[in-house]
């Protein structure tokens, strides 16, 4: 799955970098979901989410390694066709003969490069997350401390239920264990109170200068895309079709040394090759494999979304019918037979007005007199009030 998104030459786009680094993030917010949908059916599940950040550094760290050893590019990177360059080449002499003209540039990433990307791609993330949970629990508990003023309760409820529980222990070990607790509490308090302190620092500097990167490269004033790749020295180009063909037959290479240096009974080895072999396939066909489970479960997500709305939506029933007209009284007045006539003047209406709890219409000056002196309508000798005539601004 290679996607060209615009763009000529072997610079990648804006864009195309930009999609590269937003799909880890996008792609754990899926499986965090797809886990959670699980974990409904499957209480074992739960153990998982509680330690989602180890989960998910643990399945990156796999697939970035990876990535980084068979295409020279990240996982979401190899994904968009994007390939991991030196900015420094390396220069190595052909072994045919001595000229110095006869030069073969290697561009391959090296082991160093390599490791120091999976730390840049995977474990700074990770501390990243975990600093990022330790400051709001900070924000929290300085919130709560500021409102309730409880700001030791925590350490306090510790001591004490150790205490309790070792009723029966000489009063030495009590103290003794109790100040071990208490000076790990202070640490630990200590070193919340210094993330929260420093952490927005440390966010806000990165974020900016991750900002003024990304700047920079669209505006092409610099060939880096973040810090971490000027850092490493390394920039993103796209991959050609003879790089891909190299890269596949590297990993063939790779893979055939592998499995001729297994050891042991023909038993063993079959074993051990097999487990080789699904292992290989399980990491290449792992990034269609996870961006299929992606939109597949994104799909459930809405399906099931949108039929949990129709099973909730309030049920519409149709407009009730329009009441009866009222009816003329017997000592009431008579209708005009032209509708556009007052039925009080017998003349065309003047500034038409609706008497609101009958419905006719009449001049506004013969019904307000009418109203006023009867305190009733005219026609269906229903009670009424001067406040109950309305103006009409067009007449039927």
């Amino acid at each position: 799955m290679l996607f060209q998104v615009g763009g000529q030459g072997a610079r990648p786009t804006f864009f195309e970098m930009s999609a590269a680094q937003q799909l880890p993030a996008s792609l754990r917010a899926a499986l965090s979901y797809s886990l959670g949908v699980f974990a409904l059916r499957r209480p074992l599940l739960h153990k998982v989410l509680d330690y989602e950040d180890e989960f998910f550094a643990l399945l990156m760290a796999v697939l970035e390694s990876h990535s980084l050893r068979t295409t020279d590019g990240s996982f979401s990177e190899s994904l968009y066709g994007l390939r991991r360059r030196p900015v420094k080449v390396s220069v190595k002499r052909s072994s045919s003969g001595a000229e110095s003209n006869d030069k073969a540039y290697d561009s391959v990433l090296r082991k160093r490069q390599k490791v120091l990307s999976v730390v840049f791609l995977v474990v700074l993330p990770y501390f990243k997350s975990k600093l990022q949970s330790i400051y709001n629990k900070e924000r929290e508990a300085r919130l709560q401390a500021s409102l309730w003023g409880q700001g030791d309760v925590d350490v306090r409820f510790d001591e004490a239920d150790l205490v309790s529980d070792q009723g029966e222990t000489s009063q030495a070990q009590v103290e003794a264990t109790t100040g071990e607790v208490s000076n790990v509490a202070r640490i630990k308090k200590n070193f919340a109170a210094l993330i929260g302190v420093c952490y927005p620092w440390i966010h806000a500097t990165n974020e900016g200068l991750s900002f003024a990167y990304q700047l920079l490269y669209l505006l092409d004033g610099t060939a880096f895309y973040s810090p971490a790749l000027h850092a490493l020295g390394l920039h993103v180009c796209r991959a050609t079709g003879q790089e891909l063909m190299e890269s596949s037959s590297r990993v063939s290479r790779i893979r055939n040394r592998e499995l001729e240096r297994l050891r042991g009974p023909p038993w063993l080895k079959t074993m051990q090759r097999v487990l080789l072999n699904c292992m290989y396939t399980s990491l290449d066909y792992a990034q269609t494999g996870l961006i299929a489970a992606v939109f597949f479960f994104k799909m459930m997500e809405w399906w099931y979304q949108s039929a949990e709305e129709r099973m909730s939506a309030p049920t519409v029933y149709p407009p009730p019918p329009p009441p009866p007209l009222p009816k003329v009284a017997k000592d009431g007045l008579p209708l005009p037979p032209d509708r556009t006539l007052c039925p009080l003047c017998c003349q065309k209406r003047n500034n038409p007005s609706v008497l609101s709890v009958s419905g006719f219409v009449f001049c506004y000056s013969c019904i307000f007199k009418s109203v006023s002196q009867h305190k009733r309508c005219p026609i269906t000798l229903m009670p009424a009030t001067v406040e109950q005539i309305r103006r009409l601004f067009h007449d039927l």
